[in-house]
């Protein structure tokens, strides 16, 4: 049967527990070792600061970025990734290069197709694509321009009010940091955001 009593060496090994203060440090520290490295490795929160990706994305929105899946895969056209945009793109934001701010736009152009914009459409090798997310269809004309290997053509679904690559050119693939999976916040609108199935992959 276990004693109840405890022997009196059990008393002196209770003055060599380390004080609660260090161990309460050394389980903060871990915490925020193990929180860096999910940030960094697989996952990190974002909030959408401009109306460029409207009406899909809302000003304020939070999302959660997945930065794992493109270690193991290429960017699909229709995804919304989060990248840091090339000092070409200072041409529109009026600020010097290195840009310091993240940017999410949706990927249109995959590297080696022609894209085009033209008379309200997008069109990828000669093809017009739908696409029933964007706020209207923009106004301007693009290309014709060939994406580059190792580099993405990517657009805001708010496409006249849109800082992308219309303006300043092709994403490096280097540049991405991931691709935007869910939103969290508002409550109301919570949930996956999933490319348009409608929006397709490949064209022939």
């Amino acid at each position: 049967m276990p004693r109840l009593d405890k022997p009196a060496a059990d008393d002196n090994s209770s003055q060599d527990r380390e004080n609660p203060w260090i161990e309460g440090l050394k389980t903060i520290g871990l915490a925020a070792v193990l929180a860096f490295g999910i940030r960094t490795l697989v996952a990190e929160a974002r909030y959408i600061p401009t109306g460029s990706m409207l009406p899909t994305l809302q000003i304020n929105d939070r999302l959660i970025i997945d930065k794992l899946s493109y270690r193991f895969q290429e960017p699909e056209r229709g995804d919304i990734v989060v990248f840091m945009p090339p000092d070409s793109a200072s041409l529109c934001t009026g600020q010097p290069p290195p840009l310091k701010d993240a940017y999410i736009k949706r990927v249109i152009g995959l590297p080696g197709e022609q894209v085009e914009v033209k008379e309200g459409k997008v069109y990828i090798n000669n093809q017009p694509i739908q696409e029933k997310y964007i706020e209207e269809i923009p106004h301007y004309p693009y290309g014709p321009a060939i994406v580059p290997k190792n580099s993405y053509l990517v657009l805001g679904d708010n496409r006249n009010a849109s800082c992308d690559s219309h303006y300043w050119g092709f994403v490096p693939s280097g540049n991405i940091i991931g691709r935007a999976v869910v939103r969290f916040w508002p409550p109301n609108r919570a949930g996956y955001v999933n490319p348009d199935p409608l929006y397709p992959s490949k064209t022939k």
